[in-house]
């Protein structure tokens, strides 16, 4: 069956649902015909229906499921397995391939929660998937094919990149690129508060600093530099960039993103652990 001619269905219809759908619709990856939401707010249902014309909003998991061949868990790690519960006994192993993108939710947890020989997949995205522009990590159950794992990927390029690592790397990548919008974030508001330290208009600062961290990873990306190359690049003997790293060094700048993600990834073991031991 082509992707195109796939039923795909979203339980849960929050923000990162409506990105991928808005990322499958305006790709061209499928029509919206072919989607549907099941999603327990009357008010996000009637702003579905009004936001993406054409795809079938239902209140009803089991209902969707039926109707679907690809699945998609869009809901809170929190109410992940009360969800599987609801739909286990709609879920056809031979027909459904489940894709979950409950942070910390390990696979082990949704294999157990569903009918043996269930095809799932566990998927890492990140925010910028709002816009298109996310890096998806993705994993394989026991009983997921190389057509499937296929398939997945095409989902997922449609809303950004993709790449298929094994799941004991998961917890490093919610480290990393999962909680990596909020370090970057931080680090922009960072450098508009320092334009305005220095005497500039905020509103200018803040281009200044968002069109050079995007410009920045545009050359790299176009150049193929790496990130010290682009250093070099800007840094002269006695200039003002060096004097600038120095502060950065004597702040320990690179040690702390270094510790904040280790300390990322620390919290996503914990809490992998955790729904291990709660599904005991």
């Amino acid at each position: 069956m082509a992707f195109k001619d796939i039923k795909i269905g979203f339980i849960g219809g929050g923000q990162m649902a409506a990105a991928i759908i808005k990322g499958l619709i305006e790709s061209g990856a499928t029509l919206p015909e072919n989607i549907l939401v099941s999603e327990p707010s009357s008010q996000r249902r009637k702003y579905l229906e009004e936001t993406f014309p054409g795809i079938k909003v239902l209140f009803e998991n089991c209902a969707l499921v039926k109707k679907a061949d690809l699945i998609i868990l869009a809901v809170k790690p929190q109410i992940i397995k009360e969800v599987l519960k609801e739909i286990t006994l709609c879920v056809d192993y031979s027909r459904h391939l489940i894709i979950s993108i409950a942070a910390g939710i390990p696979l082990a947890v949704l294999e157990k929660c569903l009918p043996e020989k269930t095809r799932v997949v566990r998927v890492m995205p990140n925010t910028p998937a709002l816009v298109q522009a996310g890096i998806s990590v993705f994993t394989g159950g026991r009983y997921t094919t190389s057509e499937d794992l296929t398939l997945t990927r095409k989902f997922l390029e449609a809303f950004g990149k993709a790449v298929e690592l094994p799941e004991a790397y998961f917890d490093a990548v919610t480290g990393l690129s999962g909680s990596g919008p909020a370090y970057i974030a931080t680090f922009v508001e960072a450098l508009i508060d320092a334009g305005v330290k220095v005497g500039l208009p905020r509103q200018v600062a803040e281009i200044l600093a968002q069109e050079t961290i995007l410009g920045t990873l545009k050359l790299m990306q176009g150049t193929g530099k790496n990130p010290y190359e682009i250093k070099s690049m800007v840094t002269s003997p006695g200039g003002t960039t060096i004097c600038g790293l120095k502060a950065l060094e004597e702040g320990a700048f690179r040690a702390t993103v270094m510790d904040a993600v280790e300390e990322a990834t620390n919290r996503s073991k914990e809490l992998t652990l955790l729904a291990l031991k709660e599904e005991d």
